[in-house]
């Protein structure tokens, strides 16, 4: 091999392992590189090495050489694409619903609210109200499960001497009322009530949001991190035939339900943030409701 070319040789070589041992410009490097584009020994996606040499400022150019988006390639779109789809479908999201929000047109002031999940369920609207028997049983059976969520609830903190879902549900009903209160939706028009419906006897109560729904997913998430997988399912299924009643009967509207299963996450993970605090703050003796001369004796 002549002169020239080993010096090219080297020159390459030194280009590609100046950036943290990667080389973004075509030149092959050293080390074989598995199915996800990394390279064997190297836990740094493709991602993850581009943020690096923008922070390392390779490339001189000041701001040019430090902004992300002046690294990629073809190559860094199609990995995107291949390896996180998912946010590159809300991002598709984002763009569709965009054209809808700017070109919809608003519902008038005194006019009814739109509800796709009304529009879903009409047919079992005209079906309840057309049998109040059935829409009796029917509100019976949900506040059943609502016993069953609350028993369960309970029985994780008495019996179980495990708070988190406690803690969870005593979040989320506190920020329910608060937000309730705040804003009073109004009462759909074809709303059925019922005497055996939880709250019992007819009583007033806030539609947003939806306490059905976020205390089913605040014990569901509970019953999968105890590997309780199966009775899980179940309040999964009662908690989506719940929702088409509310639905039908126009106990909630949809919003009030989503936001329902978003807050029983969101107040599950709170709870459990509260409970880490409090073991760091306890010198990481365990997060306990009862205290330590209780336990003792």
């Amino acid at each position: 091999m002549s002169a020239s070319a080993t010096e090219a040789d080297v020159s390459l070589r030194r280009r590609s392992n100046s950036i943290n041992g990667n080389n973004t410009n075509g030149v092959a490097i050293d080390g074989t590189l598995d199915n996800n584009n990394r390279r064997i020994g190297d836990t740094n996606t493709q991602m993850e090495i581009t943020a690096k040499k923008t922070d390392n400022g390779v490339g001189g150019g000041g701001w040019r050489s430090k902004a992300s988006f002046m690294t990629w390639t073809a190559r860094d779109v199609v990995y995107v694409a291949r390896y996180h789809w998912i946010p590159c479908m809300f991002a598709a999201g984002l763009l569709f619903f965009m054209g809808v929000e700017y070109t919809l047109q608003m519902i008038p002031a005194r006019s009814e609210p739109f509800d796709l999940g009304f529009v879903a369920t009409r047919s079992l609207n005209r079906v309840l109200a057309s049998s109040p028997d059935l829409n009796t049983v029917l509100a019976a059976l949900n506040t059943v499960f609502v016993g069953m969520q609350t028993t369960y609830i309970i029985w994780t903190w008495l019996v179980e001497g495990r708070a988190r879902a406690t803690i969870s549900a005593l979040f989320m009903f506190t920020c329910r009322g608060i937000l309730g209160y705040s804003t009073q939706l109004p009462l759909p028009q074809d709303f059925l009530g019922s005497g055996v419906d939880f709250p019992v006897g007819n009583v007033s109560f806030f539609l947003f949001f939806s306490g059905h729904v976020a205390g089913s997913m605040i014990a569901s998430l509970d019953m999968r991190r105890m590997q309780r997988l199966r009775l899980a399912m179940v309040f999964d299924i009662l908690n989506v035939l719940q929702s088409i009643r509310l639905l039908g009967t126009r106990g909630h509207y949809t919003i009030d339900l989503a936001v329902g299963v978003g807050a029983g996450i969101l107040f599950d993970s709170l709870a459990g943030k509260y409970e880490e605090m409090m073991s760091k703050r306890h010198l990481g003796t365990g997060f306990s409701l009862i205290s330590k001369e209780s336990l003792v004796n």
